[in-house]
């Protein structure tokens, strides 16, 4: 695989980021600098640490990734999503949503659930001999910038949409979800 073909992969493995990214700068009140790097750490370490994963336990993952890790990745996403849908249709004006989007405890099932894809190419790093750090660090820095234009857009809507943006984001991320689940079952194929 030469550096074009890596670099196209990171893109499209990073779509799934961006997404996310987008959803989370839907709900931000404002996005610095600082906001927007805060994800696309998150996703990039995730997205470089997969395959790593995966390249170094192959032998180990290989059937388990293939047969489980959509389902992760449907599950998680479907449940954040239904719970900023639950969150904006129930107005709790309490605590400040916008803020809990970058916590630890937000970020991490965020960042896990768009990696998975990664975890499973890094099995396929290994069978085809791929020299992983390079790839690693090109999938990370890819899937970083991507995520911190991704906030940038979001928020660039959230803004403009306000009240409904909690629930855009809420339902992009169940279809994104739904859309993994789809297409492990090869009902679709995108």
């Amino acid at each position: 695989m030469n550096s074009i073909e890596l670099f196209i992969l990171a893109v499209g493995l990073s779509m799934d980021a961006f997404a996310v990214a987008i959803c989370t700068g839907l709900t931000m009140e404002k996005v610095n600098i600082k906001k927007a790097l805060i994800v696309g750490v998150y996703f990039g370490v995730f997205q470089a640490g997969m395959p790593l994963i995966g390249y170094l336990l192959a032998s180990l993952f290989a059937e388990s990734v293939i047969v489980y890790g959509n389902w992760i990745a449907f599950v998680l996403l479907t449940f954040l999503g239904g719970k900023m849908i639950f969150d904006c249709l129930k107005n709790d004006n309490k605590t400040d949503t916008r803020e809990q989007s970058l916590r630890l405890a937000a970020m991490l099932p965020l960042a896990i659930a768009t990696s998975i894809d990664a975890l499973a190419v890094g099995v396929s790093f290994a069978f085809l001999q791929i020299s992983i750090v390079p790839a690693v660090i090109l999938i990370g820095i890819t899937t970083l910038v991507i995520s911190m234009a991704g906030v940038k857009i979001g928020n660039i809507f959230g803004t403009k949409f306000k009240s409904k943006a909690q629930l855009i984001g809420g339902v992009i991320l169940i279809l994104i979800g739904l859309r993994i689940l789809l297409e492990h079952l090869g009902v679709i194929n995108f």
